[in-house]
């Protein structure tokens, strides 16, 4: 005996008999705790997925019946069905509301409209041509037409005693003179919801209050009864007849709960044997209790499956220590191969070292070769922006000096005028074309206040500009050049005075020098007509001006408006008027495009602010740089 104790602690000693032992161990606490807590794990997996489909099938249930809740109350305020139930009697009227309720049955895709007297008679149905017609039929034991005929809402669901379908029913009093007069009824079909459930992996069940299966994804549970049918449930379902002449069965099943996390439904109608989980919500607007059954076979076989594949890992675990210890003596016999192989390591780390060493001395060199570039860069950098300024004034200087040739030019032809009109004798022309001039040196300096919003946007404010003085001025401008071009310009403001929010001269410059672009442009053609026209759409004022010149050449529409950039020739441009006129648009909060017609030329469009009359007075006085 003593020996056999002495072999058995010998034997406890080695690796092999703690590696056997843990082994057993963990395969029995697999078998027992493991199976139970893996099929929990996956039976929370199908109750979460359960919540998900109760949740949608409850949704789409009181989405179903809230897009039909209202309607009722809305018929039954029609004065056509008032008038019927206080005038039953006509039968050419009663005809005519037959195949009203026909129509909006149709529309409304229900299953039945018909309106009912006080003593529950029906008077008119949208099926009154079908042999299952509700007129004359008395449902006055229902209680959608009991609460209707209170004054409330009425709600039903059940099995139709004349059409034998089910559906959910709303009924709403008809409200008269006299007082309820009489109910309408909107009957729907809940069959379509019902296919919808049906192919998952999982049933739906709607309960009524008393347990009975109303609507189900699996059509043999059909007013079947979940708890066991008594006859005082009986007797309350045939009160309402809410089934009709349906026969009512027991559903066998019975009902348990998994570790009290879980609650599980047996059915036992026909073979096999299933269990189910059963997740569930209550309805109170309907009166129905919604149940989503998943069955547990998956969860169960998936649970097994984790407790088989959890015994083969504790297996192959087992194995792999058993190799381990195996080649545990290998590994010793390794250890001085891999000792000399540490020992080649670090020669090699020491030369890579070195090697490292002359990489980093070259590194500093560079590093002080691209600080004296950055250096250089900087000094390069200062440079380019004392460039950048000069080219900055050389391109003011430009600048004023494009702005001012249109006035220069129009003050000369007035200052000949006045000379000829002095000669004459004529001193109150002469007087006011010098006035004319004087006008034209203010708006010379106005320009050369404004010419800095090319660098910058304006701080001044915006006012109401009537949009015909500003053309109006601007031909005074213009006029020379375009009668010099030999050119025609046509004007064409619309029906009604147009206001825009700009600022009157710099909209003024911006028109000089498309008009003045534009005579340039009908110069070589035969067609020198040049169209202005104006329209307001809503909040905005749109102002074209089309030329019928060669128009804009491809590739060049998106550089059109940069600075010094021109298509005329050399001496004939400085290319810096529509830059100016697109930086001027922009301040006033508005565009500048340019398009090729159709019909040949260029068209330059101009949308600005619309703005309104009443405000230009005083917005023309808050503008002083105008």
């Amino acid at each position: 005996m003593r020996e056999l104790i002495r072999s058995w602690q010998a034997g406890l000693r080695h690796p092999w008999s703690w590696l056997g032992l843990a082994s057993a161990i963990l395969l029995l606490m697999t078998l027992g705790w493991g199976g139970a807590w893996a099929t929990r794990v996956y039976l929370n997996e199908s109750e979460a997925r359960g919540q998900n489909t109760l949740g949608l099938a409850v949704a789409v249930l009181r989405g179903h019946l809230a897009r039909f809740e209202r309607l009722p109350q809305l018929l039954a305020d029609h004065e056509d069905i008032k008038r019927l139930v206080t005038a039953p009697d006509d039968g050419a009227f009663v005809d005519q509301i037959n195949h009203y309720l026909r129509e909006v049955n149709g529309l409304l895709e229900t299953s039945d409209i018909y309106v009912m007297l006080p003593d529950g008679n029906t008077v008119a149905a949208s099926n009154f041509d079908t042999e299952t017609s509700f007129v004359g039929g008395n449902f006055s034991y229902r209680p959608y037409f009991i609460d209707a005929l209170a004054g409330g809402l009425g709600r039903f669901f059940g099995l139709g005693t004349t059409s034998l379908k089910r559906g959910y029913y709303f009924g709403a009093p008809i409200h008269t003179e006299a007082g309820i007069s009489g109910v309408v009824v909107i009957k729907i079909d809940l069959d379509e919801m019902e296919s919808s459930w049906r192919g998952g992996d999982y049933e739906v069940i709607v309960t009524d209050p008393e347990g009975i299966i109303f609507m189900t994804s699996e059509t043999d549970w059909l007013f079947m009864s979940v708890p066991p049918l008594t006859e005082d449930l009986l007797a309350r379902t045939a009160k309402t007849i809410r089934y009709a002449n349906a026969e009512l069965r027991d559903l066998p099943t019975s009902q348990q709960r998994y570790q009290d996390d879980h609650q599980l439904l047996i059915v036992e109608d026909g073979a096999p044997r299933k269990e189910f989980l059963m997740v569930s919500e209550e309805m109170d607007e309907a009166g129905w209790t919604v149940t989503v059954l998943l069955d547990t076979a998956s969860a169960r076989s998936q649970a097994a499956v984790t407790v088989v594949l959890a015994v083969l890992l504790i297996g192959l675990v087992a194995l792999s220590a058993a190799i381990y210890l195996q080649r545990r003596a290998q590994l010793q016999e390794r250890l001085h191969i891999e000792r000399r192989a540490h020992e080649q390591l670090e020669h090699r780390v020491i030369e890579r070292t070195r090697e490292l060493a002359q990489v980093n001395a070259q590194l500093e060199a560079e590093i002080g070769e691209r600080k004296a570039t950055e250096a250089t860069l900087r000094q390069t950098q200062s440079d380019l922006i004392q460039a950048g300024k000069l080219a900055a004034l050389g391109q003011m200087s430009a600048a004023l000096s494009h702005e001012f040739n249109q006035p220069l030019a129009a003050a000369r032809n007035y200052a000949d005028n006045a000379i000829v009109l002095v000669e004459r004798g004529r001193i109150e022309d002469a007087r006011d074309t010098m006035s004319r001039i004087a006008g034209l040196i203010d708006r010379m300096a106005s320009i050369s206040r404004h010419l800095r919003n090319f660098a910058r946007k304006p701080n001044e404010k915006l006012a109401s500009v009537d949009l015909e003085l500003v053309t109006r001025e601007t031909l005074e401008i213009i006029g020379w050049r375009i009668k010099d071009g030999s050119a025609e310009l046509v004007i064409d403001l619309g029906p009604t005075p147009l206001w825009v929010k700009a600022g009157p001269v710099r909209l003024q410059q911006v028109l000089v020098n498309i008009i003045a672009n534009a005579v340039d442009a009908v110069s070589q053609a035969t067609d020198k007509r040049i169209d202005l026209v104006a329209r307001r759409s809503a909040s905005k004022v749109t102002i074209t001006i089309r030329d019928r010149g060669a128009g804009i050449p491809a590739g060049l529409g998106e550089r059109i408006f940069d600075p010094f950039f021109s298509t005329k020739g050399v001496g004939k441009g400085l290319g810096l008027g529509l830059s100016i006129s697109y930086n001027i648009v922009k301040d006033f909060g508005g565009d500048l495009r340019v398009e090729n017609h159709p019909d040949g030329g260029a068209i330059f469009i101009i949308e600005l602010k619309a703005a309104t009359p009443a405000a230009s007075e005083a917005e023309s006085m808050a503008e002083p740089a105008e």
